[in-house]
Protein backbone atom coordinates (compact mmCIF):
# COMPACT_ATOMS: atom_id res chain seq x y z
CA UNK A 1 0.00 0.00 0.00
CA UNK A 2 0.82 3.56 -0.70
CA UNK A 3 1.13 6.84 1.66
CA UNK A 4 -1.85 8.05 -0.20
CA UNK A 5 -3.85 4.82 0.71
CA UNK A 6 -2.70 4.43 4.61
CA UNK A 7 -2.21 8.13 5.16
CA UNK A 8 -5.35 9.46 4.46
CA UNK A 9 -8.61 12.06 5.93
CA UNK A 10 -10.43 9.08 7.13
CA UNK A 11 -8.01 7.28 8.79
CA UNK A 12 -6.65 10.08 10.83
CA UNK A 13 -10.16 11.10 11.81
CA UNK A 14 -10.42 7.22 12.75
CA UNK A 15 -7.67 6.97 15.12
CA UNK A 16 -7.93 10.63 16.55
CA UNK A 17 -11.51 8.99 17.87
CA UNK A 18 -9.48 6.26 19.14
CA UNK A 19 -6.54 8.25 21.12
CA UNK A 20 -9.42 10.98 22.24
CA UNK A 21 -9.56 9.77 25.52
CA UNK A 22 -6.34 10.05 26.24
CA UNK A 23 -5.32 13.02 24.61
CA UNK A 24 -5.72 17.14 24.77
CA UNK A 25 -7.24 19.46 22.11
CA UNK A 26 -5.01 21.99 22.51
CA UNK A 27 -5.81 25.18 22.05
CA UNK A 28 -5.47 28.20 19.27
CA UNK A 29 -4.36 32.04 20.04
CA UNK A 30 -5.10 34.75 17.87
CA UNK A 31 -1.76 37.22 17.92
CA UNK A 32 -0.80 40.15 15.32
CA UNK A 33 2.85 40.33 14.02
CA UNK A 34 2.61 43.70 15.40
CA UNK A 35 3.11 41.90 18.91
CA UNK A 36 6.47 41.13 17.76
CA UNK A 37 7.16 44.33 16.19
CA UNK A 38 6.50 43.94 12.44
CA UNK A 39 4.08 45.22 10.57
CA UNK A 40 0.50 44.27 11.80
CA UNK A 41 -0.85 40.80 10.92
CA UNK A 42 -3.10 38.57 12.30
CA UNK A 43 -1.94 35.38 12.97
CA UNK A 44 -2.75 32.01 14.90
CA UNK A 45 -1.02 30.08 17.33
CA UNK A 46 -1.38 26.23 17.41
CA UNK A 47 -0.48 25.84 20.95
CA UNK A 48 0.73 22.33 20.81
CA UNK A 49 3.31 22.30 23.58
CA UNK A 50 0.30 21.95 25.96
CA UNK A 51 -0.21 18.17 24.88
CA UNK A 52 0.58 15.73 27.49
CA UNK A 53 4.21 14.91 27.69
CA UNK A 54 5.38 18.54 25.72
CA UNK A 55 5.10 18.31 22.47
CA UNK A 56 2.63 16.52 19.68
CA UNK A 57 4.28 13.32 19.99
CA UNK A 58 1.74 11.91 22.70
CA UNK A 59 -0.86 11.75 19.87
CA UNK A 60 1.30 8.97 17.13
CA UNK A 61 2.07 7.07 20.41
CA UNK A 62 -1.00 6.16 21.52
CA UNK A 63 -2.47 5.69 18.62
CA UNK A 64 0.97 2.90 18.11
CA UNK A 65 -0.05 1.71 21.65
CA UNK A 66 -3.95 1.47 20.97
CA UNK A 67 -3.91 0.20 18.06
CA UNK A 68 -1.00 -2.37 17.07
CA UNK A 69 -0.61 -5.57 19.32
CA UNK A 70 1.62 -4.95 22.26
CA UNK A 71 4.04 -8.01 23.17
CA UNK A 72 4.81 -9.61 26.79
CA UNK A 73 8.38 -7.57 26.27
CA UNK A 74 6.24 -4.35 25.71
CA UNK A 75 7.71 -1.54 23.67
CA UNK A 76 10.75 -0.18 22.33
CA UNK A 77 11.17 3.57 20.80
CA UNK A 78 14.71 5.51 19.26
CA UNK A 79 14.24 9.09 19.64
CA UNK A 80 15.89 12.11 20.36
CA UNK A 81 13.40 12.95 23.47
CA UNK A 82 9.94 14.15 22.54
CA UNK A 83 9.09 11.08 21.11
CA UNK A 84 10.33 8.78 23.90
CA UNK A 85 8.46 10.79 26.69
CA UNK A 86 5.49 10.45 24.81
CA UNK A 87 5.84 6.58 24.26
CA UNK A 88 7.10 6.60 27.72
CA UNK A 89 3.85 8.17 28.97
CA UNK A 90 1.32 6.37 26.75
CA UNK A 91 2.97 3.09 27.92
CA UNK A 92 2.58 4.21 31.60
CA UNK A 93 -1.07 5.09 31.21
CA UNK A 94 -1.99 1.64 29.66
CA UNK A 95 0.36 -0.23 31.74
CA UNK A 96 2.47 -2.05 29.42
CA UNK A 97 6.78 -1.79 30.04
CA UNK A 98 8.99 0.82 27.43
CA UNK A 99 11.82 0.94 26.81
CA UNK A 100 13.59 4.36 25.12
CA UNK A 101 16.74 4.72 23.81
CA UNK A 102 18.00 8.23 23.29
CA UNK A 103 21.43 9.96 21.85
CA UNK A 104 23.32 11.69 24.23
CA UNK A 105 22.70 15.08 23.20
CA UNK A 106 19.33 14.90 24.22
CA UNK A 107 18.28 17.67 26.63
CA UNK A 108 18.21 17.02 30.35
CA UNK A 109 14.42 18.24 30.53
CA UNK A 110 13.34 15.07 28.18
CA UNK A 111 15.72 12.71 29.98
CA UNK A 112 13.71 13.82 32.58
CA UNK A 113 10.45 13.72 31.31
CA UNK A 114 11.15 9.84 30.32
CA UNK A 115 12.47 8.27 33.34
CA UNK A 116 9.81 10.70 34.98
CA UNK A 117 7.32 7.94 33.41
CA UNK A 118 9.03 5.18 34.48
CA UNK A 119 10.38 4.27 31.68
CA UNK A 120 14.00 1.86 31.00
CA UNK A 121 16.11 4.94 29.33
CA UNK A 122 18.90 3.90 27.48
CA UNK A 123 21.46 6.49 25.77
CA UNK A 124 23.51 5.70 23.31
CA UNK A 125 25.57 7.13 20.62
CA UNK A 126 25.48 11.12 19.99
CA UNK A 127 22.46 11.13 17.09
CA UNK A 128 19.19 9.78 16.54
CA UNK A 129 20.47 7.44 14.21
CA UNK A 130 22.49 5.86 16.62
CA UNK A 131 19.47 5.67 19.05
CA UNK A 132 17.89 3.74 16.28
CA UNK A 133 20.41 1.06 15.87
CA UNK A 134 20.76 0.43 19.15
CA UNK A 135 16.93 0.39 19.42
CA UNK A 136 16.56 -2.21 16.28
CA UNK A 137 19.24 -4.29 17.71
CA UNK A 138 16.85 -4.90 21.47
CA UNK A 139 13.94 -5.25 18.87
CA UNK A 140 15.38 -8.29 17.18
CA UNK A 141 17.03 -9.43 21.22
CA UNK A 142 13.39 -9.42 22.94
CA UNK A 143 11.03 -8.87 20.77
CA UNK A 144 9.39 -5.59 21.95
CA UNK A 145 7.25 -3.36 19.85
CA UNK A 146 9.13 -0.73 17.76
CA UNK A 147 7.32 2.44 17.65
CA UNK A 148 8.97 4.53 15.13
CA UNK A 149 9.25 8.07 15.44
CA UNK A 150 7.96 9.14 12.14
CA UNK A 151 7.86 5.92 9.40
CA UNK A 152 5.25 4.09 11.09
CA UNK A 153 1.57 4.64 9.45
CA UNK A 154 0.15 4.59 13.44
CA UNK A 155 2.49 7.71 14.10
CA UNK A 156 2.01 9.63 10.98
CA UNK A 157 -2.08 8.99 11.63
CA UNK A 158 -1.81 10.10 15.24
CA UNK A 159 -0.03 13.27 14.51
CA UNK A 160 -2.42 13.79 11.47
CA UNK A 161 -5.23 14.24 14.30
CA UNK A 162 -3.26 18.20 14.55
CA UNK A 163 -4.75 18.93 11.43
CA UNK A 164 -8.07 18.12 12.28
CA UNK A 165 -8.33 20.04 15.43
CA UNK A 166 -6.67 22.94 13.17
CA UNK A 167 -9.41 22.87 10.88
CA UNK A 168 -12.33 22.47 13.66
CA UNK A 169 -11.02 25.27 15.72
CA UNK A 170 -10.33 28.06 12.73
CA UNK A 171 -11.32 26.52 9.33
CA UNK A 172 -10.47 30.20 7.39
CA UNK A 173 -6.67 29.53 7.62
CA UNK A 174 -5.28 28.88 4.90
CA UNK A 175 -1.94 28.77 5.12
CA UNK A 176 0.11 26.84 8.26
CA UNK A 177 3.66 26.65 9.15
CA UNK A 178 4.98 23.44 10.68
CA UNK A 179 8.63 22.34 11.58
CA UNK A 180 9.97 19.61 9.93
CA UNK A 181 11.88 16.89 11.11
CA UNK A 182 11.44 13.14 10.55
CA UNK A 183 8.40 14.13 8.98
CA UNK A 184 5.34 12.45 10.81
CA UNK A 185 3.82 15.60 12.02
CA UNK A 186 4.23 17.84 8.80
CA UNK A 187 3.20 14.17 7.08
CA UNK A 188 0.56 13.61 8.82
CA UNK A 189 -1.20 17.39 8.77
CA UNK A 190 -0.76 17.33 4.61
CA UNK A 191 -2.38 14.32 4.51
CA UNK A 192 -5.15 15.49 6.25
CA UNK A 193 -5.61 19.13 4.78
CA UNK A 194 -5.08 16.93 1.14
CA UNK A 195 -3.92 20.35 -0.80
CA UNK A 196 -6.98 22.40 0.81
CA UNK A 197 -4.18 24.56 2.58
CA UNK A 198 -0.75 25.62 1.79
CA UNK A 199 1.51 24.04 4.20
CA UNK A 200 4.79 25.59 4.90
CA UNK A 201 8.00 23.18 6.04
CA UNK A 202 10.48 25.15 8.42
CA UNK A 203 13.58 23.39 9.05
CA UNK A 204 17.05 24.40 10.92
CA UNK A 205 20.13 25.26 8.02
CA UNK A 206 22.16 22.66 10.19
CA UNK A 207 19.42 20.09 9.88
CA UNK A 208 17.52 20.48 6.53
CA UNK A 209 16.02 16.94 6.36
CA UNK A 210 13.42 17.88 4.10
CA UNK A 211 15.06 20.16 2.17
CA UNK A 212 17.08 18.07 0.75
CA UNK A 213 14.92 15.11 -0.28
CA UNK A 214 12.69 17.59 -1.97
CA UNK A 215 15.59 18.82 -3.69
CA UNK A 216 16.83 15.65 -4.52
CA UNK A 217 13.27 14.10 -5.25
CA UNK A 218 13.98 11.21 -2.79
CA UNK A 219 15.13 10.56 1.39
CA UNK A 220 18.83 11.65 1.17
CA UNK A 221 21.51 11.84 4.50
CA UNK A 222 21.63 15.51 5.83
CA UNK A 223 23.36 17.24 8.48
CA UNK A 224 22.01 16.59 11.85
CA UNK A 225 23.52 19.62 13.88
CA UNK A 226 22.25 22.63 15.53
CA UNK A 227 20.30 23.62 18.49
CA UNK A 228 17.05 21.90 17.72
CA UNK A 229 19.22 18.54 16.98
CA UNK A 230 17.33 16.56 19.71
CA UNK A 231 13.89 16.68 17.87
CA UNK A 232 14.41 18.16 13.78
CA UNK A 233 17.49 16.61 13.06
CA UNK A 234 17.01 12.69 11.84
CA UNK A 235 19.67 11.75 9.15
CA UNK A 236 16.62 11.76 6.61
CA UNK A 237 13.11 12.06 6.63
CA UNK A 238 11.14 9.20 6.66
CA UNK A 239 9.89 6.99 3.40
CA UNK A 240 5.94 6.96 4.51
CA UNK A 241 6.20 10.99 4.47
CA UNK A 242 8.21 11.99 1.69
CA UNK A 243 5.25 11.61 -1.50
CA UNK A 244 3.15 13.24 0.86
CA UNK A 245 5.60 16.13 1.60
CA UNK A 246 6.20 15.82 -2.51
CA UNK A 247 2.54 15.87 -3.19
CA UNK A 248 1.15 18.47 -0.48
CA UNK A 249 3.91 20.44 1.13
CA UNK A 250 4.00 24.01 -0.77
CA UNK A 251 7.71 25.29 0.58
CA UNK A 252 10.43 24.45 2.31
CA UNK A 253 12.12 27.11 4.21
CA UNK A 254 15.40 27.52 6.55
CA UNK A 255 16.42 29.14 9.30
CA UNK A 256 19.05 29.66 11.06
CA UNK A 257 19.94 28.81 15.17
CA UNK A 258 19.96 32.65 15.75
CA UNK A 259 16.46 32.77 13.89
CA UNK A 260 15.06 30.24 16.38
CA UNK A 261 16.63 31.37 19.37
CA UNK A 262 15.05 35.02 18.74
CA UNK A 263 11.59 33.18 17.92
CA UNK A 264 12.04 31.60 21.44
CA UNK A 265 12.99 34.88 23.07
CA UNK A 266 10.15 36.02 21.26
CA UNK A 267 7.34 33.77 22.12
CA UNK A 268 8.55 34.01 26.26
CA UNK A 269 8.43 38.00 26.52
CA UNK A 270 6.05 38.82 24.13
CA UNK A 271 3.00 35.77 25.05
CA UNK A 272 5.12 34.00 28.27
CA UNK A 273 5.26 30.80 26.37
CA UNK A 274 8.05 28.59 26.50
CA UNK A 275 8.67 26.83 23.76
CA UNK A 276 11.92 24.35 23.12
CA UNK A 277 13.83 25.12 19.64
CA UNK A 278 12.22 22.96 17.61
CA UNK A 279 8.52 24.02 19.27
CA UNK A 280 9.89 27.52 17.99
CA UNK A 281 11.50 26.95 14.40
CA UNK A 282 8.05 27.41 12.56
CA UNK A 283 7.46 30.75 14.24
CA UNK A 284 11.47 31.55 13.15
CA UNK A 285 10.51 31.70 9.48
CA UNK A 286 7.71 34.56 10.03
CA UNK A 287 9.71 36.54 12.36
CA UNK A 288 13.37 36.69 10.51
CA UNK A 289 11.18 37.82 7.67
CA UNK A 290 11.73 34.39 5.36
CA UNK A 291 7.79 33.93 4.81
CA UNK A 292 6.01 37.17 3.80
CA UNK A 293 1.99 37.16 5.03
CA UNK A 294 -0.09 38.66 2.25
CA UNK A 295 -2.40 41.08 3.02
CA UNK A 296 -5.62 39.18 3.10
CA UNK A 297 -4.05 35.03 3.95
CA UNK A 298 -4.94 33.69 7.07
CA UNK A 299 -1.73 32.04 8.41
CA UNK A 300 -1.58 29.60 11.22
CA UNK A 301 1.73 28.68 13.37
CA UNK A 302 2.14 25.45 14.93
CA UNK A 303 4.71 25.59 18.24
CA UNK A 304 4.78 21.87 18.60
CA UNK A 305 7.27 21.35 21.63
CA UNK A 306 8.29 22.91 24.98
CA UNK A 307 10.33 20.66 26.85
CA UNK A 308 13.17 22.76 27.82
CA UNK A 309 15.19 24.13 30.93
CA UNK A 310 15.73 27.09 29.17
CA UNK A 311 13.15 29.18 31.70
CA UNK A 312 13.96 28.54 35.22
CA UNK A 313 11.27 29.22 38.29
CA UNK A 314 14.23 29.15 41.15
CA UNK A 315 14.05 33.04 41.79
Amino acid sequence: MTSATLITRERIAEIERVIRPHIRHTPMVRADLSDFRLPAQPITLKLEMLQHTGSFKARGAFANLMTRPVPQAGVVAASGGNHGAAVAYAAMRLGVPATIFVPSVTSPAKLARIQDYGAALRIVGDRYADALAASEQFVAQCGALPVHAFDQPETLLGQGSVGLEIEADDPAIDTLLVAAGGGGLIGGIAAWFAGRIRIVAVEPELAPTLHRALAAGQPVDAESGGIAADSLAPKRVGMLMFPLARALVTRSILVSDDDIRAAQRALWETLRIVAEPGGATALAALLAGHYAVAPDERVAVLVCGANTTAVRFDA
